[in-house]
């Protein structure tokens, strides 16, 4: 009898890339079965805060409030090496004058959010659906907007202007990649468990890596109107060396950004990291 384990993830070509080989049975998983849940980060955070599934990508804020349940697997980090979530703007702004305007977020626990108040702690914020943001700024309803996902690579098209790159700013500021998300499991399955789980998430992500056109064929259904040039330059953003092991550098970068969030009273306590 396999034992289940639910992997809930994002609807998107960067996460259908990394578990291309586990959702299609590509690698053997012997006794273990995934099961793959999709939903929206925010809506994956708020799950995992009530432990529900044993392997959910999270956002690196919300993990904040769980690292009691979840350890961290040390690999499927999403990172971005001086570019991040971007804020765009309908009419252009300075990066300076955004504690005075309204900005759509697309959630208060995605690092996305974490880092803009890092930047800017008096942001006037309103959350939005995340894929609803872009049109939402165009049509004026907020001055600004915060894009995760692939906004980022379109949003120009839309004839809007970006304001500040928090990949960049954060770059710039710590000499670090920017950690926006990661997978996490329930300590609870217990150490063995554990890292059986692990190996076959980063075999996965191997296997995507090695069989690039393959996963990239997987990925492009869940690409949002990107074509397939750009969903592969997307899943290249966030798809790396550091998702495959986050190393020291991207461990480091992960203990400075929560470092930094309890520092400025954004998170209530500071976080013992721990890897699996």
């Amino acid at each position: 009898m396999k034992k289940d384990i639910h992997v809930a993830h994002s609807p998107d070509s960067d996460d259908a890339f990394m578990f291309y080989a586990l959702a299609t049975r590509k690698i053997d998983t012997g006794d273990l079965n995934y099961v793959h849940v999709l939903s929206d980060i925010e809506t994956l955070n708020r799950k995992a805060l009530e432990g529900e599934y044993e392997v959910s990508a999270v956002s690196f804020h919300a993990y904040a409030y769980m690292a009691d349940k979840y350890a961290l697997l040390s690999c499927g980090a999403s990172m971005g090496r001086n570019y991040g979530p971007i804020v765009v703007s309908g009419k252009p702004i300075r990066p300076d004058s955004l504690a005075s305007k309204s900005v759509a977020i697309p959630g208060t626990l995605t690092t996305a959010f974490l880092t803009l108040r890092l930047f800017e702690p008096e942001i006037q914020y309103h959350v939005v659906q995340f894929d609803k943001i872009l049109d939402q700024v165009r049509e004026g309803k907020y001055d600004a907007g915060l894009l995760i996902h692939e906004g980022q690579l379109t949003y120009r098209e839309l004839g809007l202007h970006k304001v500040l790159d928090l990949g960049e700013w954060w770059l710039g500021s710590t000499g670090l990649p920017l950690p926006l998300g990661g997978n996490v499991i329930k300590r609870d399955l217990g150490p063995a468990l554990m890292k059986q789980v692990a190996e076959d998430i980063r075999r996965s992500i191997q296997y995507g890596l090695d069989h690039r056109e393959e996963a990239m064929a997987y990925a492009i259904q869940f690409s949002r109107g990107l074509d397939l040039q750009r969903a592969d330059r997307f899943v290249g953003m966030y798809v790396n060396d550091l998702t495959l092991d986050y190393g020291e550098e991207g461990r480091e970068a992960v203990r400075r950004l929560l470092q930094e969030a309890y520092k400025n009273k954004i998170i209530p306590q500071r976080i013992a990291l721990e890897f699996v």
